[in-house]
């Protein structure tokens, strides 16, 4: 395997700390949602980030597999929930991505796309068959 690149961030305090990327572009304090028995700051929190990392990702992979099938997203978006859960065991994260996509009006076309597209995103494979992530094509009604 060859190392593309890496992203190097160092969170001090935990979830009511403070997060910052080595070369500066992430440098945010950090909050516990409510929901969490947090105070619900003004802070970002992990799901936040990796909601955010995840539904970037997943965008990028949908751009390379529409590329590749010679179809025009338009104006598109990727949408992630990301939700902390408890079962029996303890607290698990999902995920819910719900990609817009208004240059396809197939919805057959837009869900092999997005299906594509979560076997190639690298964010996908490393959640894969670890947390339940739900996939959605969002249409114009």
């Amino acid at each position: 395997m060859k190392t593309l690149y890496t992203a190097k961030a160092t969170a001090t305090g935990g979830r009511k700390g403070h997060v910052k990327t080595e070369d500066g572009p992430i440098d945010l304090p950090l909050s516990m949602p409510k929901g969490l028995g947090g105070d619900g700051g003004d802070g970002v929190n992990p799901e936040q980030l990796f909601g955010s990392a995840y539904s970037a990702c997943f965008g990028s992979a949908l751009g390379l597999v529409a590329e590749k099938h010679k179809v025009d997203l338009g104006d598109f978006s990727v949408t992630a929930h990301i939700s902390i859960n408890k079962d029996d065991e303890g607290l698990l994260l999902s995920a819910v991505l719900d990609s817009y996509l208004p240059g396809v009006s197939d919805i057959e076309t837009a869900e092999t796309l997005v299906n594509e597209a979560h076997e190639v995103c690298p964010f996908s494979k490393a959640t894969r068959d670890n947390i339940d992530v739900t996939l959605n094509v969002l249409r114009d009604e």
